[in-house]
């Protein structure tokens, strides 16, 4: 039983604690905050051991009436691995920290790729975290492309990948965050950050990126135009990309438009927090002109990097398998949606409303 401390209790982190503590194989010793908020209180109910983040901060706890085990010091005394959740850059900050405590880390794709050993991805460089100190869980976006790259060069030799990123301007809770009515280019810049992230996993991958943020909360879509070196059949992708774990090929029999009517589709099946924690693709938008793939996909940004956590902490710390790994976290987590391929059969009568 792997023992695992989540420093940072936010959007990330409160989902990261969530799948650990799924998992049969690990336990959550405890989480910290830096401030007795919502957040904190929501921990405990969930039955977490709450730690100060901030030792000075510690008495501020007490006065909020909030119980806490110890500070960030005591939970890393008491683990053997460490997820930091803290915003980005704080991260960097606390490897020397852990390094004190002798304790591994993962990170969250916020901080610079020099921040750890090796930058992570399940689907593609699982054994490149065997053993490390400190591994680095890629971002959002750079997992979503990881994600179409690995099996899409496996079968059929990639040329070059361009990608457009059309991103949320802030979480659900992020109130401070914009754009509230434009469309930024982001960064002006051409490419953007976003493709040489994903050269942390590829090396040799070519790969332009452009990025715009929007006026959203929900998910990030991505225009994929990727020139392959053979020519497989449209059908053939579909298929490749169906049988992937952590893709969800939206049929068009399931009138699913938009972020906003996935996110509808989480909530309904009983999603905690509504999260896709899988790429979801149009199955419709999947498209192969020559030697050109073309796709759109979304990707929710405060979820799909958290199986990839749970991965990591088996690299650095078991000898499972990549395979039983991710087949674990998928189990635990029920990760992949059984849609039907095709309408359901039947006719159907229209209702009349009861005014």
């Amino acid at each position: 039983m792997t023992r695992v401390g989540v420093n940072g209790y936010g959007t990330i982190g409160k989902r990261v604690a969530d799948a650990v503590a799924a998992q049969p194989d690990m336990e959550v010793v405890g989480v910290t905050k830096t401030r007795p908020n919502f957040e904190a209180d929501t921990a405990r109910r969930r039955g977490y051991d709450l730690y100060a983040a901030i030792p000075e901060r510690e008495d501020a706890f007490a006065a909020a009436g909030v119980e806490v085990a110890g500070t960030l010091p005591d939970l890393l005394d008491a683990v053997e691995v460490v997820v930091d959740c803290c915003p980005s850059g704080v991260g960097a900050k606390n490897r020397e920290l852990y390094r004190a405590h002798d304790v591994p880390a993962v990170f969250q794709g916020g901080e610079g790729a020099e921040v750890a050993d090796v930058s992570f991805n399940s689907r593609a460089n699982f054994e490149a975290a065997r053993d490390a100190e400190f591994v680095r869980v890629v971002s959002c976006n750079t997992t979503g492309i990881s994600r179409i790259v690995a099996p899409i060069q496996e079968a059929y030799g990639i040329e070059k990948v361009r990608a457009t990123l059309v991103r949320r301007g802030g979480d659900p809770a992020q109130s401070d965050r914009g754009p509230i009515n434009d469309v930024l280019p982001d960064p002006v810049a051409v490419p953007s950050h976003h493709g040489p992230d994903v050269n942390t996993i590829f090396p040799d991958l070519a790969i332009d990126t452009l990025g715009l943020t929007v006026p959203a909360t929900q998910m990030h879509t991505h225009s994929l135009n990727v020139t392959l070196e053979s020519e497989p059949t449209p059908e053939e992708v579909r298929e490749l990309l169906a049988a992937e774990g952590r893709t969800f090929l939206i049929p068009e029999h399931a009138d699913i438009d938009g972020a906003g009517k996935l996110k509808e589709f989480a909530m309904d099946v009983g999603r905690p927090r509504g999260d896709l924690w899988e790429n979801c693709i149009w199955e419709k938008s999947i498209n192969v002109v020559g030697r050109d793939l073309y796709l759109f996909q979304n990707v929710h940004q405060e979820a799909d990097v958290v199986p990839e956590n749970v991965d990591a902490i088996r690299a650095m710390c078991t000898d499972r398998s990549a395979d039983d790994s991710v087949a674990m976290t998928n189990e635990t987590l029920g990760i992949g949606f059984d849609y039907p391929d095709t309408p359901v059969d039947g006719d159907w009568e229209p209702m009349t409303a009861d005014d």
